[in-house]
């Protein structure tokens, strides 16, 4: 438990005590954000507000980790050092795609196919080192290991892992829209992980994931990066966390959920990221097959913006959404565990 509370307790303090000093050197360098064209007119006032705050988020979170093995005994783990290189490897890559924007004054950074290609890059690189390095179980789960009986081998795991890393880094980057509202639910869901990790590790005979623990220092030290974040990003942002953050932070959620056995959570844990990307497909699908949009402007959350909702009021609906997501999964996993536990 102080593993615990140290990891999340030293990444809220360097995002908390960090960030504004990013700020500053963000500032004095004309670092800002460049606002899409098409967007709300409410986001004009947006534009120059420093970007790239992800970086303090990814810095927190690995020293946050380390530091949580620090002076108790605590291992560090193959399973919990792959989660780390996801997250910083996911936020170069948003980094990259952040500069480029600055760099050329426009809300364009890397073209789709060079973003594609160092996510699957990264993604490929997530699946082969799980799969020979850490030796994830590739068995197709919901809750445990052993939830569904089907064993998807190493072809199928990689290709669901693969796709399922992209496919969350580009949910939370598509979600990451208005002020805190990406920070805010990656807090929530990244402290049900925490328990999930902690849980599984208590009880390593029914779960059979490797190194619980670690995998919950990494849920944690995210937690307390996003929180601290939180307190300048939230409306009206003093930075935003750009591609950096955002990028990191949803394959970093992939990664805990796959390394923890919880492929068939996933969706549900990150219910409201689901939401989002689902209004974006639709939208794109509707307007290409019937020349008609579905929403006023998707992501979703611009549509309710346009409808007459404060950017606030929005915020705070999507939180609590995410909030009710995260809280019927943690009610599915212990669930599971009771019926398990009465079935053994």
């Amino acid at each position: 438990m102080i593993a615990l509370f140290t990891a999340g307790a030293v990444a809220l303090l360097l995002t908390g005590l960090g960030t504004p000093v990013l700020m500053r050197w963000l500032t004095a360098r004309g670092v800002g954000q460049h606002i899409r064209e098409d967007g709300p007119k409410g986001h004009v006032t947006k534009a120059g507000t420093p970007t790239m705050g992800g970086i303090t988020i990814v810095g927190a979170v690995v020293i946050g980790y380390i530091a949580g093995h620090l002076g108790i005994g605590a291992p560090f783990t193959r399973s919990g050092a792959l989660v780390i290189l996801v997250v910083a490897a996911a936020g170069l890559v948003g980094l990259i795609d952040d500069w480029i924007k600055v760099h050329n004054q426009r809300n364009l950074g890397l073209s789709t196919r060079a973003k594609l290609g160092g996510q699957l890059l990264l993604a490929l690189t997530f699946v082969f080192l799980g799969l020979y390095w850490v030796r994830v179980s590739t068995m197709l789960s919901f809750t445990r290991y052993s939830s569904t009986g089907i064993n998807l081998h190493y072809a199928g795991w990689g290709i669901l892992a693969a796709v399922a890393l992209i496919g969350a880094s580009n949910a939370v980057n598509l979600t990451d829209g208005l002020d805190g509202l990406a920070a805010g639910s990656a807090a929530i869901i990244f402290s049900c992980l925490a328990v999930i990790g902690y849980w599984v590790f208590r009880h390593p005979r029914i779960y059979h994931v490797h190194n619980g623990l670690d995998l919950a220092l990494v849920a944690v030290a995210l937690t307390g990066a996003c929180t601290g974040f939180l307190w300048w990003n939230a409306a009206p942002a003093r930075i935003f966390m750009g591609d950096t953050g955002s990028l990191a932070i949803g394959a970093g959620l992939a990664a805990l959920c796959f390394e923890m056995n919880l492929q068939l959570l996933l969706p549900l844990l990150g219910g409201l990221f689901v939401l989002v990307t689902l209004s974006v497909v639709i939208q794109v699908a509707s307007f290409r097959l019937f020349g008609r949009r579905v929403f006023l402007m998707a992501p979703l959350h611009h549509h309710f913006e346009l409808k007459g909702w404060p950017e606030t009021t929005v915020i705070i609906r999507f939180w609590i959404l995410a909030g009710l997501f995260t809280a019927m999964s943690l009610g599915l996993f212990y669930a599971d565990f009771l019926t398990f536990g009465t079935a053994g």
